[in-house]
């Protein structure tokens, strides 16, 4: 089957009647459901599935051994994305498997293809839940610790998923096992839609992170309390979205978004108690990005300081500036021959796994340069392409 006719198996599963999109969040039903249709896939092309004790999924075809080659993505989203980010490296990474087969060049080393867990942080707020709890780089006692939105704990799910929470955390084994890490995905830019190119190779992931503000006034009737008497935490949240584009300006290569505000307890005629809301900040190293956010900091403190209010600020993940390796660079070019070279504001798994262990990343042409939307889009003989250039790339380093 085509790649494309994979993504269309699994193009009603999660869709988003709200917001549009897909809102597939790790061990809710929708993700689940996933994980049904990766068994499934696996199981037809004679893949052994695994599931590791932090949620990952893993088809080994052949035995799991040292120095393996292993490729793959994710399949959650964000709340509303798109069909592409993320599904789209783990279909690719079957469809290069039956390529594999149908040249008659298997692997010499042992191969997985493999879907990480939570790498939106969807559900509960921190990114690449799955790969940071493999490589060790999110504590154990704080990943069970974290709730989604209705108070649920990741704790709470795993257990509800058949995973043992008191398993969660570093799998050094597992980790020092894989040789080389591989990952397609398709561009969350506009920069191959400039080059009129299907296809790139990644160069690097900028510096990111999530920073959690909360601003906590006096809830009171939004009727009777004069203006004069309030302690109304909603200006100085309103007053930090709106240092947050000034910052990022301020920066080099800047990108500071506040995509999510959650006031307690959110009545019309209520003036808010506290309210919470999330940063995410990028930048093209960590002094730029850590100086974007400090700069917001400072507003907010100083918003709040005028209200009345306070406010504290709380780092939920950070990643510093990834580079891919630059000898499975060089191999890539040497299969693929003169594409593109380029780099990404969005985080991975592959810039996890970075610090560990050589990884590398294509990424197939999305011609709207829209992404985390309903947008996102990638052309079926470009998604063919992606797949293609994903074997031959497989070919030559299992060769």
């Amino acid at each position: 089957m085509s790649t494309q006719g994979l993504l269309d198996q699994i193009a009603d599963v999660g869709r988003d009647r709200r917001r549009g999109g897909y809102s597939r969040h790790a061990f809710d039903p929708a993700e689940r459901e996933l994980r049904t249709w990766f068994t499934e896939q696996a199981s037809r092309r004679g893949l052994d599935v695994e599931t590791d004790r932090n949620g990952n999924l893993w088809a080994w075809w052949g035995n799991p051994g040292p120095d393996a080659l292993v490729t793959g993505s994710h399949l959650d989203s964000v709340p509303g994305g798109g069909a592409f980010d993320g599904p789209l490296g783990v279909v690719s990474a079957f469809t290069a498997v039956d390529a594999l087969r149908e040249r008659g060049r298997p692997p010499r080393a042992p191969f997985a293809v493999v879907a990480f867990a939570e790498e939106e942080g969807g559900r509960f707020g921190v990114p690449c839940l799955g790969s940071r709890l493999l490589t060790g780089a999110i504590g154990a006692d704080a990943a069970r610790a974290l709730t989604d939105p209705n108070g649920v704990t990741l704790a709470e799910a795993a257990a509800g998923a058949g995973l043992d929470p008191e398993r969660l955390g570093p799998d050094p084994d597992r980790l020092a096992g894989i040789g080389r890490f591989v990952e397609l995905h398709v561009e969350q830019g506009k920069g191959l839609g400039y080059e009129n190119r299907p296809l790139a190779i990644g160069t690097d992931i900028s510096a990111h992170g999530r920073w959690r503000f909360t601003f906590t006034g006096q809830g009171d009737h939004a009727g009777t309390t004069l203006l004069m008497h309030r302690k109304d935490p909603m200006l100085p949240a309103a007053a930090t979205i709106g240092a947050t584009r000034i910052a990022a300006m301020d920066a080099s290569h800047g990108r500071a978004t506040v995509g999510r505000l959650v006031p307690n307890p959110g009545g019309t005629n209520v003036i808010a108690s506290t309210v919470d809301l999330w940063l995410d900040a990028r930048a093209e190293d960590e002094y730029c990005t850590r100086a974007m956010v400090e700069e917001i900091t400072e507003a907010a403190r100083s918003a709040a300081e005028q209200e009345g209010c306070t406010v504290q600020v709380t780092e939920e993940s950070y990643s510093d500036t990834v580079y891919f390796d630059r000898e499975l660079r060089h191999e890539f070019g040497r299969v693929l021959g003169k594409v593109p070279a380029i780099p990404t504001g969005a985080g991975h798994d592959a810039g996890i796994l970075a610090a560990h262990v050589p990884t590398g990343m294509l990424f197939v042409r999305n011609p709207t340069g829209i992404s985390h939307a309903p947008e996102e889009f990638a052309e079926p003989e470009d998604v063919e392409q992606g797949a293609a250039a994903l074997a031959d790339v497989l070919e030559h380093l299992g060769s």
